[in-house]
Parts: C-alpha cells; structure tokens; sequence
C-alpha cells in the first residue's frame, strides 16, 4: 500500500464553513492546509432565499471556486467517499489517499427527499417549489409572482434545515406582492412549521407573529408534512390534533436535510447525533476521535445550522486544533445562531440566539430584532461582499 500525501490539517467541504475554516487556519500560520470540494461553483446560498423571493438572480451567488479559495491553500477537486479515523486517512472517489494531522469535516447537508415522500416529484411540477436546491429557486418566484387567487401552502420543516427560519423569507415577500397588486384577499395562505414557534427567539418571535396576522396567514406549529400527492396537490400533516389532508394550488417546501452518508459509514456519527458528525457542541472535537473536528450544516452542535453560526464556530475549532496539539484549554461554542427573516418586501429583522433559546445580540445596543429597512439592504446588498472578501478568505474573528 503506498504512504497516502499528507497535510496538516485537511478541511473536507469548500463552502462557508470549510473556506472560512482554511483561510482563518492559514491567517493563524498554518503553512499545510487542503480543502477538497468537488464542485467547480461556489455558491453564496443564503442568497437562495432571495432568488425565491424575486429579489436575487442564481448568478448574483456564485463564483468559481478556485477564484475563492483562500490563498496559500491547495484544493482536491474531488468527493470523499470514506474516512478512516484510526489510520487518519480520507479516501477520495479517485481512490486518491490523504493523510491528516487534523480532520475538519465540513460537507454541508444534502436535502433527505425520502423524508417526505412525494415532495421532489412535486417540485418537478409547476405547482410547487423550494429555494433549497439551487436550480428550483428562481421557479419559486415565478410561480408565487404569477399567482392571483387560490391556496397556498408554506411548508417549513425543522429537521436539520440550514436556517429554516429563512424559508419565511419567500413568504412574506410574497404577501407583500400580492397586497400591492391587490389579489392578497383571494389567496387563501397556510403556514406549515414543523417547530413549535416560528422562531426560536423570543424577541422575534412576536414581530413574525404580527407579521403573519397582519396578512391574514393561518399558521400552524407543532406541524410536520408526512406525505405530498403531486398529482391530486395535497399534503398529508401530522400535527397535535392528529393527521389531516390539506390542499394547494401552490406549495413552498423547506425540507429536512441530513448529513452525507459516508459520514456514518466512517463511524463519524453515533446513535444521537443522527447520521451527522458527532462532537462535544462547546469544543466542536469529535466525541471518540480527539484529531477529528465537526462544525456547519453536517455536524450535530445542538443548534440550527446557519451562516451565521460559523462566525463563532470557525474560531473556536481554528483555537481548538492547536490547544490539543499543545496541550492548552479549549475555547467553547456557546451554540450562537442566527436567522435574517424579512417580515415584508421592505423591511427584515434578524433572530440572534443561543442553544438554550436565550437571546444574543450581536449589537446589544440594537435591536435588530425589530424589522426595519436598513436591515434588509443590508442582508441583501452588503452581506455577499463582506462574505466573498472577508468570510471565505479567513477574517472571521
């Protein structure tokens, strides 16, 4: 068996976290850092929501991914198919071998169609959509834009969803569309949340509440989508008063995701962590492989997964890698997430909290709990730059 190429830390996943992740280790003097990502695009996906929402073009979030590689770090343009952590080896689909001094295990999570039978057919039809897959968000506009009377239903499930709050974004634009084009009181609008609340925040949560009566949505929490019918446009619910059947002429899904399954095929994941990387949540190191660590969308961190999240938890594992290695105290992920929800077309508040549901301000002299315009633009406008300049090339403090 040949020595497989070895480097000292080895970052699996080129999105938010694993960029983020590499140009923050190179910023911090580590000198042998590889990412493999196996797409030739990268995307800025938070701006899904917006494509979804009428506001973003696909084009506005994507760039070539070698063009955003942090500098000084060598990509592998391939998929990893297997890790094995006791030889501390990756496997790549090549059949490429890679040493580790440290593992990062950062692939994102993939949409679990099978989770809800019925819902990829259905966002096959014209009849229903997501901005959780690329290629299905600008047909969420269309088909919301060009609605005039009828009943739609926004299904927003809490399964492992990258921030699913955000899935509201589509929503409330929506709403404010049809207002301004006076068809808003012959569209009959449900709002399906498998959560308990809409959020998670307790100073969001009234704003969002408000929002929703204010447009007349009837919202249902506490509420899962077991099945879709494309062909009869029906959705099959599981809520606290039982099951029920619930029509649409137009249907939003937020999907549940899971963790990519060589994850679990490696022993990366245990019996609670459910298929995801399983780590301490305050040192993000893995629970029986001390060289290996797990943060963004595939690690279980008892918190939602969000951009925003990655802020604290690039840090914390970027600190941790060199504390094991010299022996030193570890810094904690106190399970910090964030989500931007606009409640209108205008306006946008952003839900800050911890794991415990505790508010945390990033501003605590702000409210930014509160809509307003300035929030908006600046998720929608000034967000992406600071994240293709600054995020992805490491300056996350």
């Amino acid at each position: 068996m040949s020595t497989p190429v070895h480097h000292d830390v080895l970052v699996v996943g080129g999105g938010n976290a694993g960029l983020s992740l590499a140009g923050r280790l190179r910023r911090d003097g580590c000198t042998d850092v590889a990412v493999v990502e196996p797409k030739d695009v990268h995307e800025y996906r938070p701006l899904l929501s917006y494509v979804a929402s009428g506001m973003a073009t696909v084009d506005d979030l994507t760039r070539p991914q070698d063009d955003v590689v942090p500098d000084g770090v060598h990509r592998y343009a391939d998929r990893v198919v297997a890790v094995d952590p006791v030889r501390s080896v990756v496997r790549l689909a090549s059949g490429t071998e890679l040493g580790y001094g440290d593992l990062a295990v950062c692939p994102g999570a993939e949409v679990d169609w099978d989770a809800v039978p019925g819902a990829q057919d259905a966002v096959r039809t014209p009849y229903a959509a997501t901005s959780y897959v690329t290629e299905h968000a600008a047909s969420t506009w269309s088909m919301l834009s060009s609605l005039t009377s009828g009943r739609v239903v926004f299904a927003v499930a809490a399964r492992h969803v990258p921030c699913y709050p955000v899935g509201y974004k589509p929503l409330f634009v929506a709403l404010d569309h049809w207002e301004r084009e006076g068809v808003l009181d012959a569209i009959d609008v449900e709002l399906v949340v498998e959560a308990h609340r809409l959020v998670d925040d307790p100073r969001a949560e009234p704003a969002l509440r408000a929002a929703a009566e204010r447009y007349g949505v009837h919202v249902r929490t506490g509420t899962r989508v077991e099945s879709v019918d494309a062909d009869d446009r029906t959705l099959r619910l599981a809520g606290p008063q039982g099951s029920s059947t619930t029509a649409y002429d137009a249907l939003y899904v937020a999907p549940p995701h899971r963790a990519p399954a060589w994850i679990a095929e490696s022993g990366l994941a245990s019996p609670e962590s459910d298929g995801f990387v399983a780590v301490d949540p305050r040192t993000l190191q893995h629970v029986a492989h001390p060289r290996v660590w797990g943060l963004g969308d595939a690690a279980a961190v008892d918190a939602m997964p969000s951009g925003g999240a990655l802020r604290r938890q690039v840090p914390v594992v970027a600190h941790n890698i060199q504390a094991r290695r010299k022996h030193t105290s570890m810094q904690h992920y106190d399970g910090y997430t964030v989500a931007p929800v606009t409640t209108s077309g205008r306006e946008l508040l952003l839900a800050e909290y911890d794991r415990e549901g505790r508010p945390d301000p990033g501003f605590p002299l702000v409210n930014l709990a509160r809509p307003s315009r300035a929030l908006l633009l600046f998720d929608r406008y000034l967000q992406p730059p600071i994240y293709w300049r600054r995020l992805i090339q490491g300056k996350v403090s």
